[in-house]
């Protein structure tokens, strides 16, 4: 119908040309945002990797934190030293906060 969405062969058509356009072409034949999805996993896991909390993710995401987890835990890589610097930031605030009068 005009106006309305394409079919899945149309998409697939448009995504593989969109893909062609922005690619070199050593690129297109890879893995490399085959699927649109792949979009969607990418930007995902980014901002999970990037220390976006993941009830964050998940609202942007528009699922729940459990669905997110399940899916994407694995894909979340070295953030143990950012976890440490933020839990021993906040041992030192408490302790300066607790050394203060009043």
């Amino acid at each position: 119908p005009l106006g309305g969405m394409p079919a899945e062969s149309q998409y697939l058509a448009m995504w593989s040309n969109a893909r062609r356009a922005a690619l070199a072409p050593e690129e297109f034949p890879s893995a490399l945002a085959r699927r649109p999805y792949d979009l969607r996993h990418f930007a995902l896991s980014y901002w999970l990797n990037s220390g976006v909390p993941a009830v964050q993710v998940a609202a942007w995401a528009g699922n729940s934190v459990n669905v997110l987890l399940k899916t994407y835990a694995k894909c979340i890589k070295g953030q143990d030293t950012i976890a440490r610097t933020l839990v021993e930031e906040a041992v030192e605030a408490d302790r300066k906060r607790d050394d203060l009068p009043g």
